[in-house]
């Protein structure tokens, strides 16, 4: 699904751009029995629901021409949210010096599944985080979700 995604961005990006958006993330995923494509956008001044339907109404026929996903699905456009979930490494990197959380897909040696701290590093092959004065550092494959954290 993954290359989906890949082909979905590269054919979108542009067009979002023109619209005076940033293509955030595409997600193209099975949900039970039905497809989901979702496209999150944003800009600077934030998004809205005039954005949203903007956006849609200007890729819906592009995406059906291109035809990429053969399967029914549903098209969602919105908002990447507050608390934003971290796929890329353009989005770790626009993220350095702020607080994420980490979720394991299973229990670490410490008997953890879950970290929170300041994102200090990565690369391909782990992050660095920074809880107080102990950096830990967790393998990139051992990751299901990274997302920011929004202090209330």
């Amino acid at each position: 699904m993954a290359n989906i995604e890949d082909k979905v961005q590269k054919l979108l990006e542009p067009i979002i751009e023109n619209l005076g958006y940033e293509l955030y993330d595409v997600e193209y995923s099975k949900e039970g029995k039905n497809y989901f494509l979702r496209i999150f956008i944003d800009n600077e001044k934030g998004i809205d629901l005039n954005d949203c339907e903007k956006v849609n109404n200007s890729i819906t026929d592009i995406l059906d021409e291109e035809n990429y996903i053969k399967e029914q699905y549903f098209l969602e456009v919105s908002s990447p949210g507050i608390e934003r979930i971290l796929r890329k490494d353009k989005h770790l990197k626009d993220n350095i010096g702020n607080q994420i959380n980490v979720k394991l897909f299973k229990k670490d040696e410490n008997s953890k599944k879950e970290y929170s701290g300041e994102l200090e590093d990565f690369n391909d092959i782990e992050i660095i985080i920074k809880q107080e004065e102990n950096q830990i550092k967790i393998e990139r494959k051992n990751i299901s979700q990274i997302k920011t954290i929004y202090e209330w």
